[in-house]
């Protein structure tokens, strides 16, 4: 059986979700994404980056890890995912454990441990507190989205890439099972360790 490791935070009430959420998006927010950064963000993924409006979590290196999207695209199309993984390094790692079969395990983890389940729980209010601020700020509608976060939260692990984005985004402690893979992928990718390959031209 996995053991957390990630603090878990107690007693959180929806204010101070909320504050943590406005907080979040300020920092994202106070440095928008330029031309070098879609630019990256572009090669890494092999196309255009819709709906990026910042960058939320950078490598030791200065290059982009995950980003932050807009809840409703240009072209009107609702997007959930708020917290994008963009690292083909990351990507890669995370895909390793999915193959490995990990998210059987931390699934049982969720039906096993109550503490685990219930900051879980926490992540996906984090998740939705933290797209409504940037849908508010941003002007964009939540209507086609509304409830829905990412990942498989609050009640199951589907997708570790958007858990890993939104622990590398929000920070330690805001999901414990992106945390734990974050610990897991740590002899393959770490945001503290540039291994990155991405290269564009000046």
């Amino acid at each position: 059986m996995i053991q957390s490791q990630v603090k878990l935070q107690q007693g959180a009430t929806d204010a101070e979700t909320r504050e943590q959420a406005a907080a979040l998006v300020d920092r994202c927010l106070a440095d928008p994404a330029n031309e070098h950064d879609i630019a990256m963000v572009r090669k890494q993924l092999g196309r255009f980056p819709r709906g990026m409006v910042a960058v939320g979590a950078r490598c030791v290196c200065g290059r982009p890890l995950a980003v932050v999207t807009r809840p409703e695209l240009d072209d009107g199309i609702p997007f959930p995912t708020t917290c994008y993984l963009t690292s083909p390094e990351a990507v890669k790692a995370i895909s390793h454990v999915e193959a490995n079969g990990v998210m059987r395990e931390y699934n049982e983890l969720l039906n096993a441990d109550d503490a685990v389940h219930e900051a879980y729980e926490r992540a996906h209010a984090l998740y939705l507190a933290f797209r409504h601020e940037l849908a508010t700020r941003l002007g964009d509608s939540e209507e086609h989205i509304a409830g829905t976060s990412a990942g498989g939260m609050p009640t199951r692990v589907k997708c570790l890439h958007a858990l890993l984005a939104q622990t590398l985004v929000m920070g330690s402690g805001a999901n414990p099972i992106g945390d734990m893979a974050l610990e897991r992928v740590r002899s393959e990718f770490s945001p503290t360790v540039c291994r990155c390959t991405t290269q564009i031209e000046d």
